[in-house]
């Protein structure tokens, strides 16, 4: 039997291709009243079978196939309709099922069964398809309206560090689903309302025309006509009413239940729900068996069900306290550890990748309640790294903490502060950007991100500030830039093993063979992962990471090596680095080393255990640092902002010397500089005279 159900599984939309066919072909091709009996007990089972399963479902997405299913069912009672008038108005008799309905169910009174008809096409009519209706288009409605509303409470809720990328991508597709149901199941409801109206038109029409042929074809007097197929289509319309009803309710049963417990469905909520008053259902009780003993009235079943109530309500109203009672007994056995409990020690094992701690004063600045967009702008710095360096920054946990100044934040990465500084939420921050020469009131201080001396202006002060000539910012963007100069800095510490797998992964979709033949086969994902660190210490993009790993591929045949690997994968990118510092006029400008230096230099590069350093004398390297500082400074006073340029040889070892004193600065080798066609010279690095025979 699995074999077979596994066999039919794959055949399902055969199956569903053929029976919407078949629905179709009812509208033309003539049916045995035997063959039609089959097919309306099979349209009452699927209606039940609907119903129940609407019953039993937890929230509307999980009937999501529910407005098709509406439309095929809908389909196949016109269907049927059709096959049974012309059997009623071709040989007077619809199959047994129909003669049942006529007979048995309405007791061969047609005046009985036009009764019946009419009040079970009013009550699906009126109440339930219209209420149903109603809902689905109120729901679609407000659904569409709140997606702008649930999205961003996702991105803050993502940015917060509460939930993971993965997370947020399942609710953002749940919401979508949301949508797309509740507006396809405002258009579906209009099926089962045409539905109701065609059988009324349907049995006015078997009604007179049956009476029409009855007298005229078959010589019948006008009251056994009458009666003959008037129990006929009543019995028709009945069979095709009663499911039509059925797939009602569930209609309005979806489109009304809203989401419970997934462990619950709506007889268990129903219960718990009105079970958990017993006190309203015990004075309701009571009242119904008092209007028993006003003089005149039933007494046996008011006071019955009065009396039953009263009893359910007392059983109902002890269980409550004995779980009251139980619950103030065991309060760590309603779902919330205790602080003593392991797994509530163990979540303090946890580690943020990255946090953001702010002082009380600076909650308005990041909290989405109060209308900040801060939120919003760490979307925007994500990716702004993801474009700029080719990561995916960890998500950055924001919360307050009482042991801060209360303008105070910390920037940490992995529990460790990495980065401070002091913000005033209503103020703004001047700087002098060179150009301004009169000096402005207010809060001297220094920019956190770059060291540069600023000041604290009021929002009064603001338009003056600006028309001196000073650079004027706000708070949020003060912190906004902080943290993205923080993650670019920290970029190759936050890149860990699983986020180089992810990034395989990715790879892998449009290049498996590259990632195939070389992890694990040549290289570890380890030794990607220091290759990939090493680059983006130097803050080189990694996006182009196809052209990252053939290099590295290549040259780990010979030698495994990591400087040598991210060297050549250096080389691999050496147009984008290039590129990363061309500026406005597309050209590059350098700085080089006097030719006996970058020699020398070369002649002291050694190999360590940390790779590649200068083993030079402190006063050498003195004056180095001196003199590529001032070379530096002096380009920029001319407006550019220079790179390094030295042999491959010495470029690795002078990055590391530079990274404690210039952490920004970047160093290239000419043989990456080759590859650029607008290289121009922004100066040589001049040192103080000394002999440079002092070096070791």
């Amino acid at each position: 039997m699995p074999s077979f159900l596994t066999r039919f599984g794959k055949y399902t939309d055969v199956f569903l291709a053929g029976g919407i066919v078949s629905v179709i072909a009812l509208l033309i091709v003539p049916l045995p009243p035997e063959l039609l009996a089959i097919l309306q007990v099979l349209n009452l089972g699927a209606a039940l079978t609907i119903l129940l399963v609407a019953i039993y479902t937890q929230e509307p997405l999980e009937f999501s196939v529910l407005p098709a299913l509406l439309l095929v069912t809908t389909l196949m009672r016109l269907g049927l309709n059709i096959s049974s008038t012309r059997l009623i108005l071709l040989q007077a008799q619809a199959g047994p099922v129909i003669d049942a309905f006529g007979s048995f169910v309405i007791g061969g009174s047609f005046i009985v069964g036009i009764v019946v008809f009419l009040i079970l096409t009013v009550i699906q009519f009126v109440v339930i398809t219209n209420g149903a209706g109603r809902v689905a288009e109120v729901a679609a409605r407000f659904t569409l309206d709140a997606m702008p509303g649930k999205q961003m409470a996702i991105d803050a809720d993502l940015n917060a560090g509460v939930i993971d990328q993965t997370t947020a991508q399942q609710r953002r597709r749940k919401i979508q689903q949301e949508a797309d149901f509740y507006g396809a199941m405002d258009g579906a409801s209009k099926f089962v309302k045409g539905d109701a109206t065609a059988g009324i038109i349907i049995i006015l029409i078997n009604i007179i025309g049956g009476i029409i042929i009855g007298v005229v074809q078959n010589n019948l007097d006008i009251m056994t006509a009458i009666n003959r197929y008037s129990l006929l289509t009543i019995g028709d319309g009945l069979v095709t009413q009663i499911p039509a009803l059925l797939i009602s309710t569930a209609t309005g049963i979806v489109v009304t239940r809203a989401e419970s417990d997934k462990s619950s469905n709506l007889g268990r909520d129903i219960v718990n729900q009105l079970g958990f008053q017993p006190r309203a259902m015990g004075t309701a009780a009571a009242l119904i068996g008092l209007i028993g003993l006003i003089p005149g009235m039933p007494f046996l079943p008011f006071v019955g069900i009065g009396a039953s109530g009263v009893v359910g309500a007392f059983y109902l109203n002890r269980n409550k306290q004995k779980e009251i009672a139980a619950e103030a007994a065991t309060p760590t056995q309603s779902g919330a550890p205790s602080d003593d409990s392991a797994e509530s020690v163990m979540k303090l094992l946890d580690v943020d990748a990255m946090e953001l701690a702010v002082g009380y004063g600076l909650i308005s600045l990041v909290d989405k309640n109060s209308g900040a967009n801060f939120l919003t702008r760490v979307s925007l710095i994500r990716r702004q790294i993801a474009q700029e360096l080719g990561i995916i920054t960890p998500t950055i946990r924001i919360h307050d903490d009482v042991s801060l100044d209360p303008n105070t934040y910390v920037i940490k990465i992995r529990g460790v502060a990495v980065a401070e500084g002091k913000l005033f939420v209503s103020q703004y921050l001047a700087m002098n950007s060179g150009l301004a020469e009169e000096e402005i009131d207010g809060i001297p201080t220094v920019e956190p991100t770059f060291g540069l001396p600023a000041i604290w202006i009021s929002s009064a002060m603001k338009e003056t500030a600006e028309a001196a000539k000073y650079t004027v910012v706000d708070a949020p963007s003060v912190l906004a830039t902080h943290l993205t100069e923080v993650i670019k800095a920290n970029a190759w510490s936050l890149l860990s093993k699983q986020d180089t797998h992810q990034l395989m992964d990715h790879v892998k979709v449009s290049h498996p063979a590259l990632v195939d033949d070389l992890v694990p086969a040549i290289l570890s994902l380890g030794e990607v992962q220091a290759v990939l660190q090493f680059l983006l210490r130097e803050r080189v993009c990694i996006r182009d990471l196809p052209a990252i790993l053939e290099a590295i591929g290549a040259a780990a045949r010979a030698n495994k090596d990591i400087d040598i690997l991210a060297e050549r994968a250096r080389y691999a990118l050496a147009r984008a680095i290039c590129a990363q510092y061309q500026e406005s006029d597309k050209g590059l400008y350098v700085i080089t080393l006097p030719n006996d230096t970058e020699i020398a230099l070369a002649h002291s590069v050694e190999r360590t255990d940390q790779g590649p350093m200068l083993t030079i004398e402190t006063s050498f390297m003195q004056r180095l640092l001196e003199g590529i500082a001032a070379a530096i400074e002096k380009s920029a006073m001319e407006g550019h902002q220079p790179v390094i340029m030295v042999s491959m040889r010495v470029r690795m070892a002078l990055r590391r010397l530079l990274e404690r004193h210039l952490p920004t600065q970047a160093v290239l080798s000419y043989e990456e500089a080759s590859v650029f066609p607008n290289v121009k010279s922004a100066g040589v690095v001049q040192l103080s005279p000394q002999p440079l025979a002092a070096m070791s």
